[in-house]
């Protein structure tokens, strides 16, 4: 391993392939880490495979500052020294690709899928649009950061816009992710991308490839002719209209997919959009199921815990974790939907509440200072999640009458209830 590449120190060998070695290095100048790319060009060794590392290496280093997007790693520099050809780009800390999410056993929520993949549809866009068609598009060239951010690397076999390189003889891409023109040598266009990014949401979706073949002759056939798999076959719980963008973007008839990344994105919005308002509606039926069965609200008509649930808002705590303080000023009445709570004064445990017990009496009170430290403790003493509804006082007040009456009635003989028993 060299101890410098140019300006660049090397701290350590990241990863190797057969066409180069991937190495973390300093740059000093900016003060950042990047990394390094170093090709194998040695024709002494395999002539062919020098010939293709050096064809991909110019292709990179056409590319310097050329692409400037956030889900695009950016390629800082390229250069030669001493015979070894090299490209520097961004060197993202904890990165993982998508491969890590192929597999049937670790699969992304489908709303998870539908995100990344809209990012990298806008990031193709603006590749395509400055003419750079990317032709290897699969898991293993899309990283995701520590921060779930899309980055697509490896433009190495990429066609762009005056390079004399963009052809490169025998590789068009990997197998799996090629489109039906890739496979049959015919003209590439941008919508090869978008059919590889289709390809790469139905993996992620099942956990399988489109196509599977013992050979690769049968494998480009299928390619070209077979059908995949539909996804509810592999997947059940994946939107009918989700399945549908996958499709269109692997028709056989380019003309007939997605015609740019822009429109690819905007129909995975729509898609996203109906995903979040069907999962807020099943999450509006689930806590509206939970409140029902808490003997608070037995009373309640179905109108009014709606009223509630519009005032309120849920929140978990873990045992010990504190959920109000002796002395502070809170507005807000506390509905106990799951687990149970320590109640404190002054340092001293003097009580304990259940699910469907209250508390935040001094709510009433405007201003008034919390008496008490409440803390979760799971149910009944045992360990797990604390469920806690918080219904702001505020809120409370624009609610109807009805509501409002039912409310405090409830919350007055729950606490009630509970000085009687303090007493006895």
């Amino acid at each position: 391993m060299p101890e410098r590449i140019g300006k660049y120190e090397i701290i350590k060998e990241v990863a190797r392939g057969s066409t180069g070695v991937v190495y973390l290095s300093h740059d000093p100048f900016y003060g950042r880490d990047v990394a390094i790319k170093a090709y194998h060009v040695d024709a002494g060794e395999d002539p062919e495979r020098a010939s293709l590392a050096r064809k991909m290496f110019l292709s990179e280093a056409h590319m310097v500052g050329m692409l400037q997007h956030p889900y695009i790693l950016p390629i800082f520099d390229a250069g030669e020294e001493g015979g070894r050809y090299y490209v520097v780009t961004e060197f993202v800390h904890g990165a993982r690709t998508l491969s890590t999410y192929c597999k049937p056993d670790n699969l992304l929520r489908p709303d998870d899928v539908v995100e990344l993949a809209f990012k990298c549809a806008r990031a193709l866009h603006y590749a395509h649009s400055r003419g750079v068609i990317h032709r290897d598009i699969k898991p293993s060239n899309i990283m995701l950061t520590t921060d779930n951010e899309v980055r697509i690397i490896d433009f190495g076999i990429a066609i762009v816009p005056g390079s004399e390189v963009s052809r490169i003889d025998g590789i068009a891409g990997s197998p799996s992710y090629m489109s039906p023109e890739q496979v049959q040598g015919l003209v590439v266009t941008s919508r090869s991308d978008l059919y590889s990014l289709g390809a790469v949401m139905y993996e992620l979706l099942t956990g399988y490839r489109p196509f599977r073949a013992a050979t690769l002759t049968r494998l480009l056939h299928q390619i070209v002719y077979a059908t995949a798999p539909p996804i509810h076959t592999l997947r059940r719980d994946v939107p009918e209209d989700m399945e549908a963008v996958v499709a269109t973007a692997m028709l056989k008839d380019a003309e007939r997919r997605f015609q740019t990344g822009q429109q690819f994105a905007a129909e995975l919005t729509r898609v996203h959009q109906r995903l979040r308002a069907q999962e807020d509606r099943v999450d509006r039926q689930e806590r509206y199921t939970q409140l029902r069965r808490l003997k608070f609200f037995h009373d309640f008509s179905h109108a009014e815990i709606q009223e509630v649930l519009r005032a309120g808002t849920f929140q978990d705590y873990a045992d010990g974790e504190s959920i109000v303080e002796e002395g502070e000023i809170d507005d807000r009445f506390y509905v106990i939907v799951q687990g149970g709570v320590t109640v404190e004064r002054g340092g001293r445990g003097i009580g304990e509440l259940a699910a469907g017990e209250c508390f935040g009496e001094t709510s009433y009170v405007r201003g008034a200072k919390r008496t008490a430290t409440i803390r979760a403790a799971g149910a009944a003493g045992a360990a797990g999640a604390t469920s806690v509804l918080k219904v702001s006082s505020t809120l409370l007040e624009q609610a109807s009458a009805s509501c409002q009456l039912r409310f405090n009635k409830m919350f007055l003989r729950s606490l009630i209830s509970r000085l009687q028993g303090n007493k006895s």
